[in-house]
């Protein structure tokens, strides 16, 4: 990729990072995501625990011990890598981390079980990777399928992305959904403890409603708060049929 496609990248998650900012219902949505993918995780304040992807993310706002990374050249993170490369990066030291975390990343990664195996090796023996990403839900597949702008393929027989254009464009959402509730590789279990049923579902329409990252949806916050909590509510109670994320816990054996 050459460097007009990551001052491109840039420009554009500066932006959203704007967007975000100055939409309160969005930046609630990612604050209560947050709470339920850390909860159970005791004295959370004193892990060491790595962000993939932080261009846009909000997360350290909310946790300040968090160290921030990303592809991208930004001047407010801590670390810049390919996150393929995390095995190599020499400023994280191997078998370090407590936990490795990541909010709709996965799906941009031309690679995700390469880089899920390379890393293991920065984790502490126990320690977690934990991601949210995309679910396929009876509604949420319609969504996905038809009315997102990423790229979604269910239909291919190795969960990577062949082609590459830029970090934020390359995608395919259904990349989380194929590796982790149609076939999990033979690799990733032998590094890995994962079960479906340690899966959080979380969510049906409560992010599409705040208008997501690229536009704002003008809803007054308490009848939005409202409306979360019953989205939650039919999301956890029907997943199959409603929910249109996932919180997924790896533990490294």
């Amino acid at each position: 990729m050459n460097r007009s496609v990551f001052a491109s990248d840039k420009h554009l998650t500066l932006k959203n990072r704007e967007r975000l900012s100055g939409n309160p219902n969005l930046l609630y949505w990612y604050k209560k995501l947050y709470e339920y993918q850390f909860q159970g995780t005791s004295d959370f304040d004193r892990k060491k625990v790595l962000e993939i992807g932080s261009g846009t993310s909000p997360l350290k706002r909310f946790y300040p011990n968090i160290r921030t990374s990303d592809i991208l050249e930004l001047d407010y993170l801590d670390y810049i890598f390919d996150a393929h490369d995390i095995d190599t990066v020499a400023l994280i030291e191997d078998h370090s981390l407590d936990i490795i975390t990541m909010t709709n990343v996965l799906h941009h990664l031309r690679d995700p079980i390469l880089f899920l195996i390379k890393a293991s090796k920065k984790l502490v023996p126990g320690g977690k990777i934990i991601c949210v990403e995309p679910y396929f839900s009876f509604l949420s597949k319609f969504i996905y399928l038809y009315m997102h702008h990423e790229h979604t393929n269910l239909k291919i027989n190795r969960p990577c992305i062949e082609q590459v254009e830029s970090p934020l464009s390359s995608a395919n959402i259904a990349l989380p959904f194929l590796i982790f509730f149609k076939q999990m590789d033979d690799a990733l279990r032998e590094i890995y403890d994962f079960s479906k049923d340690n899966v959080t579902f979380f969510s049906s329409l409560s992010y599409m409603v705040t208008g997501g990252i690229s536009r704002t949806i003008r809803l007054p916050g308490l009848l939005y708060k409202i409306f979360f909590n019953f989205d939650l509510f039919i999301s956890k109670s029907f997943p199959r049929y409603t929910a249109s994320f996932f919180i997924l816990q790896l533990t490294k054996r």
